[in-house]
């Protein structure tokens, strides 16, 4: 019996000290491919900087040690990494030109017009852009039209048919299950809610979505019209014809595409513009590698603070996160502008929003941030792709606002939604509730019944005082009557371009404007930029508290882009349910 026990527990400590060994391998493991990603290997004489226009660009990209670990290809372009990349390609002479790799990519409108912008001021160094592709999406072809010549496959496919918006509803399937969403929102155009308490668009929110989708499109064409010496008319025909389905000869005659060439013909080119010989083997360098490199000039004891604030506004971190798009959380939002606030080497923040908003709570407390920032250094909004709803109400006070065309902003409006389960679980499962209770209003909330009369009317009044707060904020900020904003508001949603009309924005531009323009209001000519939050070191994911389920990453594969839409039913009971935001998922193809 002596020598069982002894040998049970000698093979326990044995299995806890493999277990211990082998997470300190592991963890090293990670760390030594972090660490050699991370480590920017020199760029060579004549090299050409592949751009692969795949996957999806975020205004930043994270890195994800498991995922590097588990041998995920996380196939995304960071707007930031971007931007940097092709500023110092073009100040580079050891990079010669760019090569576009055409393929699946999807992005925001902002985005995609935010990096055209940069590939055109990269062309004005002189220097090559050629582009190829099996397949052109959409918004990949649309960034390859800069180009100087334009390549496809033979067999290749390109996608230039026009824009869609394409809603879910789910109050059919809602009823069902015997859930009902008891909604109190204020604005007419305000249609988040719709998707669970209506089975088609509303007329207004047809109306908006209509007005911006079509501003969004003639956009795009008419960047297209003049990388392409093309007619925005002659545009509008090939996107009529699915061209995407027509003879690939159609895209060259239609004056999309250059010529039809296999890789091989197209890398020959590459090496004759590269300078390189025949049988030289290409020096391909990537977006990270760029902008990595060192920085060819001196840095400045000035520095204007390019802050990142993207994704969906809350007000703390969740504890489980269901998705893994990256948040505005406010408490941390509001701690980081504390700190630029106090720096005193930093004479005028960036702030870069791309949000469709969130917490309406959290948001009114960011705004008084920025509002004790803007009193002791200039304070510039840089919109992404969108800044909309919360996303506008923590822009609202800032000194210059200023927007992409297509950037999607307003939306100034407040909604709340709290499911009503009482059906579900009353007559559907058979559950029961009683009540004992010593004032009129202590079972406010109570599952089993949805709310009565009485306290519909004092949510709805709640909602009414937040929209009251948020109009008065946005009049504040921009010089306007309360009444005048409150014509615009109605939580209808505009473009860059249509915002600039209305006075919601300032100036159409980009990030490199909205720093310039910092400069400008902090009255320096020679400064440096840092960007805020500084990435998060690599063992943080290993550490974050957040959980996210492989069961869950399976589920986003899976359902796509019905994923979104079906996330909010799943983690409602964790969001703020007064809220100031965008539809949850506009669907824009």
């Amino acid at each position: 019996m002596k020598d069982f026990i002894k040998y049970t527990l000698a093979t326990i400590v044995g299995i806890i000290l493999c277990s211990i060994i082998m997470t300190v391998i592991g963890i090293i493991s990670i760390a030594g491919m972090t660490a050699s990603e991370s480590m920017s290997a020199p760029i060579k004489k004549n090299s050409v900087l592949r751009i692969k226009l795949q996957g999806a660009i975020n205004e930043r990209v994270e890195d994800s040690p498991m995922a590097m670990f588990m041998g995920e290809d996380n196939q995304q372009i960071g707007l930031e990494d971007a931007l940097i990349a092709l500023k110092k390609a073009s100040e580079n002479d050891k990079v010669k030109g760019i090569y576009l790799e055409g393929g699946s990519l999807s992005a925001d409108p902002g985005s995609l017009t935010e990096l055209h912008k940069a590939l055109v001021d990269f062309k004005e160094s002189g220097k090559f852009i050629i582009a190829y592709g099996d397949h052109y999406s959409r918004a990949a072809y649309y960034l390859s039209s800069v180009a100087d010549k334009v390549y496809m496959n033979p067999e290749g496919m390109l996608d230039w048919s026009g824009m869609a918006s394409n809603p879910i509803f789910f109050k059919d399937l809602l009823d069902k299950l015997g859930v009902k969403m008891q909604v109190f929102k204020v604005g007419t155009y305000k249609s988040a809610v719709e998707p669970y308490i209506n089975t088609e668009m509303s007329e207004a929110n047809r109306e908006q979505v209509t007005s911006f989708l079509t501003n969004i499109w003639d956009n795009l064409q008419k960047d297209v019209a003049q990388s392409r010496n093309k007619q925005v008319e002659a545009l509008n025909a090939l996107a009529d014809s699915m061209v995407i389905l027509a003879d690939p000869e159609t895209s060259v005659k239609g004056g999309l595409v250059d010529k039809l060439a296999y890789l091989s013909e197209v890398k020959d080119e590459l090496r004759s513009l590269a300078g390189l010989g025949k049988d030289d083997d290409l020096n391909f360098v990537g977006l990270s590698d760029v902008a990595s490199s060192e920085t060819l000039k001196d840095k400045e004891s000035n520095e204007i603070a390019v802050y990142y604030a993207y994704g969906e506004i809350v007000e703390s971190a969740p504890e489980y996160s269901f998705n893994q798009e990256h948040m505005i959380i406010g408490e941390e939002m509001m701690k980081d502008l504390q700190k630029l606030r106090k720096n005193k080497d930093i004479k005028a923040v960036v702030i870069r929003v791309n949000s469709p908003g969130g917490s309406a709570y959290a948001s009114e407390q960011i705004w008084h941030e920025v509002e004790l920032l803007k009193a002791e250094k200039p304070v510039i909004i840089s919109m992404g792709g969108l800044a909309a709803s919360g996303g506008y109400y923590i822009s609202c006070g800032a000194n210059k606002i200023i927007a992409e065309p297509t950037t999607l902003t307003g939306s100034i409006g407040i909604f709340g939604m709290i499911p009503d389960a009482s059906e579900l679980l009353t007559k559907k499962i058979g559950v029961k509730f009683d009540m004992v209770k010593t004032n009129a209003m202590s079972d406010f909330g109570a599952m089993g019944r949805p709310f009565n009369e009485t306290e519909s009317k004092m949510m709805q009044a709640y909602i009414n005082k937040g929209y009251e707060l948020f109009t008065s904020r946005v009049a504040q900020g921009r010089g306007m009557k309360q009444d005048d904003v409150k014509k615009i508001a109605e939580g209808r949603v505009w473009t860059g371009e249509q915002g600039l009309e209305i006075g919601l924005v300032d100036q159409l531009g980009t990030l490199d404007d909205a720093i310039a323009e910092a400069a400008k209001a902090a009255k320096i000519e020679k400064y440096s930029t840092g960007r805020y939050p500084e990435p998060e070191p690599w063992y943080a994911s290993l550490l974050n508290k957040t959980k996210t389920g492989y069961l869950d990453g399976q589920m986003r594969q899976m359902l796509g882009e019905y994923y979104t839409a079906f996330s909010l039913i799943r983690n409602i009971s964790q969001k703020d349910p007064i809220q100031a935001r965008l539809p949850y998922d506009l669907n824009i193809k």
